[in-house]
């Protein structure tokens, strides 16, 4: 059910939550776990009262906290593979653009059929816009899915791709870094620890040396990285990522890494004695995001440079003690590529489109709603099309921006096509989690991650509706 209204809410709670201060206690697990959490969950992303969404977010995550789900920062588990403690593993971080709290319940069911240490949930600085997802409310769905499935231990938040638009930088360089800078406040106050900042954007490839190329970049992040530990909590490194190739660009070099590296750390010197840098670097090796469409709507087989990913994760980790290169657009390669990536030291990699199209291609996805998804995209969308883009084309590339506006669908599916695609998910997060190495690390995580309660203010206000609600009643037993 969808909360209307404070009262509501906080009659549904008794004897399951209490409340006391700024802290939540669990009464009974079981029913928090079999029934409120469902609808704490809708109502953070769908009541109609602005409070009610707040308090319902807030909530599950000191609920989470009083049972040992708390948001982390991966950065002390990439210092150890910096410094050669660990390895032989490749770090998954996965996008989730639509039935969140379905997708992210088969990763955490997945995880623990695996006993998974680390694996990350993230979402680009664009995903945020067409999924309609805030951090807030991307904290929240995740946190209560872990909550659902029994998962206990760190949660790997991740902003991805905080990405400095080229285009908005060249007519405005201060505003559009400042945007980016409120949407690392807005993400690490909703529990975000980890942050990768993409101002590879501005790279300018026309410049006569490297130096120069890189020179926006790498002074963009080092004073993004100086924001960041400005505002990190208390006893929480947030690991922070850096980008010297953009996806779908020219493949970056060891040269590349050296000269971004040499002058970040001296540009964030400059802004703070003994500033912590960066954690892992993204690069470009082949890949673009969502892969390469061809006419009849499937995907190019992509060649990985793994030589290059290699390379540049060894120098990474031997002269700057970072975890390694991070590989982008990576979910919808083929399924032998992936084993590949933990023999080369790949730190990380994303994942993103692949589940989108697990979701979509179901085929238990209702027909009619995929086909007024699909109208959608023809109509509201048409001026993103091409000249030279099929129908296909088209869909398959601009497909993803209906999670937003279909949201309340997407949510209120019939129980049993959601738990029959979660299913689907859930064998997919296996097949990759087994693929990169990571089954059987969860005692690593433990050994080198020490999550830290970070406390939050209740909120004390109960705003007037700011939206009309389209949701409907959303049941694990309808």
């Amino acid at each position: 059910m969808i909360y209307e209204n404070m009262k509501q809410m906080n009659g549904s709670i008794e004897g399951i939550l209490r409340i006391t201060g700024n802290d939540v206690h669990v009464l009974s697990e079981e029913k928090l776990r079999n029934s409120l959490i469902d609808d704490l969950v809708y109502s953070a992303v769908f009541s109609p009262e602005t409070g009610v969404r707040e308090t319902a977010a807030w909530l599950i995550r000191r609920a989470g906290a009083s049972l040992g789900i708390l948001s982390s920062s991966i950065h002390s588990l990439y210092e150890a593979m910096g410094k050669n403690k660990v390895s032989g593993f490749t770090v998954p971080a996965i996008n989730l653009r639509g039935l969140t709290y379905e997708s992210a319940q088969a990763v955490f069911r997945a995880a623990l059929k695996g006993k998974v240490g680390p694996f990350i949930f993230e979402i680009a600085r664009s995903e945020i816009g067409y999924t309609e997802q805030r951090p807030r409310e991307y904290t929240a769905v995740v946190t209560a899915a872990a909550i659902r499935t029994g998962y206990r231990g760190p949660l790997f938040l991740q902003g991805d791709h905080f990405q400095v638009s080229g285009k908005k930088f060249a007519s405005d360089p201060k505003k559009e870094v400042d945007a980016v800078r409120d949407l690392i406040r807005e993400a690490i106050a909703a529990g975000f620890y980890n942050i990768d900042i993409d101002s590879s954007t501005v790279v300018d490839l026309s410049k006569p040396t490297i130096t120069e190329q890189q020179r926006n970049n790498f002074a963009i992040a080092a004073d993004l990285t100086a924001l960041i530990r400005r505002l990190e909590p208390k006893g929480i490194t947030i690991s922070v990522g850096g980008e010297i190739g953009e996806v779908g660009g020219k493949n970056s070099t060891v040269e590349e890494l050296r000269c971004f590296m040499d002058h970040f750390l001296e540009e964030l010197e400059k802004k703070g004695k003994g500033l912590k840098g960066i954690s892992k670097m993204s690069v470009q090796t082949g890949t673009s995001h969502g892969g390469v469409v061809l006419p009849d709507g499937t995907i190019a087989k992509v060649s990985i440079d793994f030589d290059t990913l290699e390379r540049i994760s060894r120098a990474a980790r031997e002269k700057y003690g970072l975890a390694g290169a991070v590989q982008h657009g990576a979910s919808t390669l083929p399924d032998e590529a992936f084993d590949k990536f933990p023999r080369t030291g790949t730190a990380e990699i994303h994942l993103a489109t692949g589940f989108q199209n697990i979701i979509l291609d179901s085929s238990r996805f209702p027909a009619g709603l995929r086909e007024k998804l699909y109208r959608y995209v023809k109509t509201k969308l048409a001026d993103e099309r091409s000249a030279k883009d099929t129908e296909e084309q088209f869909i398959y590339k601009t497909r993803k921006k209906i999670f937003g506006p279909f949201k309340p669908e997407m949510w209120n599916l019939p129980s049993e096509i959601r738990r029959e695609i979660g299913r689907e998910l859930e064998e997919k997060f296996l097949f990759l989690f087994g693929k990169l190495n990571v089954f059987d690390t969860a005692e690593i995580v433990t050994q080198f991650v020490m999550p830290v309660d970070v406390p939050s203010t209740r909120p004390h206000r109960e705003r007037a509706a700011d939206r009309p609600s389209s949701a409907e009643r959303y049941d694990e037993g309808e």
